[in-house]
């Protein structure tokens, strides 16, 4: 019996929904949609819909995106573990979320939960899932890190203790600056080709991780929303925006399977933040509050054994 992949395009539909629902209830402008398909002459087909949000009070900039394809050639990106598949004709299906806020404060977040499903002509469908969440903080608090990852925690232990350690490694390991050796943030879990629990448990895993995003960011909006802010503050953020951006256009699977894919590019790169800077060989000055996002965030923590931690230290303790 095939895997009821319309059950995956329901859930991703609907958890769209609630989020972006959830997100303009906490900015307070709506977001815009457009829909869109593909038809049968063009190299993808499908159908998706972009929700978007830009100068808003709370998010400068952000995104969250259903997507529902076919084509007819796995592209490497998507194969490159799976050497065998590598130009089965595949159906893909995913909602993407990235949000840019304004104030330096709170941080830039991003969500993914997806489904593939390979079709090669001699065998059975293939099919795997992948996803995550992780933190990208510009002025780092601990409060802020732990609570996010005892989310990812919590939302994953029915299915496993042993899955968050795993997924936070994972997570730790891609969101890698390889060309630069740091972190892109303070990580959280990921997880690809995934479908050792079965077709049921492994769905009813990622729903459990694309449910839980708004338990683990929306509070850490709430608390550093009203913070004070002032242009250095502005301009560190800036500059911390292009190692995002550079993360996602060298090393990102998703953005490299939309593009390679023949995908839509306007949202494929929904996910660019709005205001970003570079400077040659520029380092904050030790003691900052600008230097200890380096020092005491941008490492590998076990954050949720911190969890028992006193104390909030702010960003310029």
């Amino acid at each position: 019996m095939p895997p009821d992949t319309a059950a995956v395009r329901d859930y991703l539909r609907g958890l769209q929904a609630r989020l972006v629902g959830a997100l303009q209830s906490e900015d307070g402008r709506p977001f815009i949609s457009d829909g869109w398909t593909r038809g049968p002459d063009e190299r993808l087909q499908g159908d998706g819909l972009t929700r978007l949000i830009e100068d808003g009070g709370v998010f400068e900039r952000g995104g969250c995106n259903f997507s529902h394809v076919r084509g007819p050639a796995l592209p490497p990106s998507a194969t490159q573990h799976r050497a065998e598949l590598a130009g089965a004709p595949f159906e893909a299906m995913g909602v993407s979320l990235v949000l840019h806020p304004r104030n330096p404060y709170v941080p830039t977040a991003h969500m993914n939960v997806r489904m593939f499903a390979a079709l090669p002509a001699d065998r059975e469908p293939v099919v795997w899932f992948g996803g995550g969440m992780d933190l990208t903080p510009y002025y780092g608090f601990d409060d802020d890190a732990r609570h996010f990852h005892r989310t990812c925690r919590d939302a994953l232990a029915p299915f496993g203790t042993e899955l968050y350690p795993r997924f936070k490694r994972w997570c730790d390991d891609y969101f890698f600056l390889r060309h630069r050796g740091e972190p892109r943030g303070v990580g959280g879990v990921f997880y690809d080709d995934f479908a050792e629990l079965g077709f049921e448990r492994s769905f009813a895993m990622t729903r459990a991780v694309g449910d839980a995003f708004a338990d683990a960011y929306l509070p850490i909006v709430r608390r550093r929303r009203e913070l004070p802010y002032g242009e250095r503050e502005r301009d560190f953020q800036a500059y911390r925006r292009g190692r995002y951006v550079e993360f996602n256009l060298v090393f990102d699977r998703g953005t490299l399977f939309g593009l390679q894919s023949g995908g839509r590019t306007e949202s494929i790169l929904m996910s660019m933040p709005p205001i970003v800077k570079w400077r040659y060989a520029w380092q904050p000055a030790p003691g900052t509050p600008e230097a200890r996002l380096y020092t005491d965030f941008l490492r590998p923590r076990d954050w949720v054994a911190d969890d028992a931690a006193a104390g909030e230290p702010g960003p310029g303790a």
